[in-house]
């Protein structure tokens, strides 16, 4: 099963990071939990606007994003979701279909 993850990313004033998302800073996930791994994307924090660093006043809109998606082992999908919930990283995760179900012959949609 595939999951995409949405990690916080703390920046500093011009947009650099503070901690490290579970993309660099690796979750404790139990062992064989986690085929594979890839980094979708980063979302600079709100607060930059279109300038290099934020107004005084926008420190608090200091916090962007990062998107992971993870391959799960087979039976393994609560270890890896409770791993998820005990790090405090994460702001969202979803299941990502890998096929969608083709409706049988007389089903309704």
């Amino acid at each position: 099963m595939r999951y995409q993850v949405t990690y916080k990313d703390q920046t500093d004033a011009s947009g650099e990071p503070l901690t490290a998302p579970a993309g660099r800073a690796e979750v404790e996930f139990p062992d064989g939990v986690v085929l594979d791994k890839a980094f979708i994307e980063r979302t600079p924090p709100e607060a930059l606007h279109s300038e290099e660093t934020m107004e005084e006043d926008d420190d608090f809109l200091s916090l962007g994003f990062e998107v992971w998606e993870y391959e799960i082992a087979d039976g393994r999908q609560d270890e890896f979701v409770n791993a998820l919930r005990n790090s405090q990283m994460v702001i969202d995760y979803q299941t990502l279909d890998e096929e969608p179900t083709p409706a049988a012959k007389g089903d309704f949609i």
